[in-house]
């Protein structure tokens, strides 16, 4: 009886343990280096683009910045503003806009499809200024973090989410490579593992009692 309660008081606290974090859901700012995505040293608040500049938002969940989903689609400036011609005394940059994928979105929305957009702004203009120049409305909260992008997502900014919140699609690589796991074994798993061992451990320790 000592053991199956130990055992019933143990599989207990292993289903009260807490989920396991997946990270943070938020918009990640990119600049465009040649053919290849780096994550942006500046907010888009301050940093300052120049003429012919390309840099992408994503959205997306992600520990940090070392493993934040880039921006997918096409990146080439000139493609990209190909209908919007050049002014004096403007600037022009492409924005790539990625709303992530389904797995990412908060349960109460769905994901556009991403997509492209030219800026002509004043020459002094941020990309901030740039981006609410063509993705209004944009959202953000008392701390300045850009939490919407064109009223996307229609809630939350930059919160904690944690594997049992995510939606239940297997969650594809940012890139399009196959689909990954949450990197560690779930609590049922866990559970179950610990529940075999000790009943085993149990029904040892019951047979020695009967031979002794």
């Amino acid at each position: 009886m000592a053991v199956a309660a130990f055992l019933a008081a143990l599989l207990g606290v292993l289903a009260a343990a807490p989920s396991q974090a997946a990270g943070y859901r938020y918009w990640s700012f990119w600049d465009r280096d040649g053919s290849t995505w780096t994550y942006a040293t500046q907010g888009p608040g301050t940093a300052r683009p120049d003429d012919g500049d390309v840099q992408g938002f994503r959205f997306s969940v992600s520990e940090d910045s070392k493993d934040a989903a880039k921006p997918r689609g096409p990146a080439d400036f000139k493609e990209i503003c190909r209908s919007t011609p050049a002014e004096d005394g403007r600037k022009r940059v492409a924005l790539v806009i990625d709303y992530g994928l389904p797995t990412d979105a908060p349960h109460d929305d769905n994901p556009p499809a991403p997509r492209t957009a030219c800026a002509r702004v004043a020459e002094d203009a941020t990309s901030a200024e740039a981006l609410a120049s063509v993705a209004k409305p944009l959202r953000y909260d008392s701390k300045a973090l850009l939490c919407a992008i064109d009223g996307y997502p229609r809630s939350g900014c930059g919160e904690q989410v944690y594997n049992d919140t995510l939606k239940t699609e297997a969650r594809p690589k940012a890139d399009g490579d196959e689909g990954e796991d949450d990197g560690g074994p779930s609590v049922g798993l866990i559970a179950g593992a610990a529940a075999v061992a000790l009943l085993g451990g149990a029904a040892f320790w019951q047979a020695r009692r009967r031979r002794g």
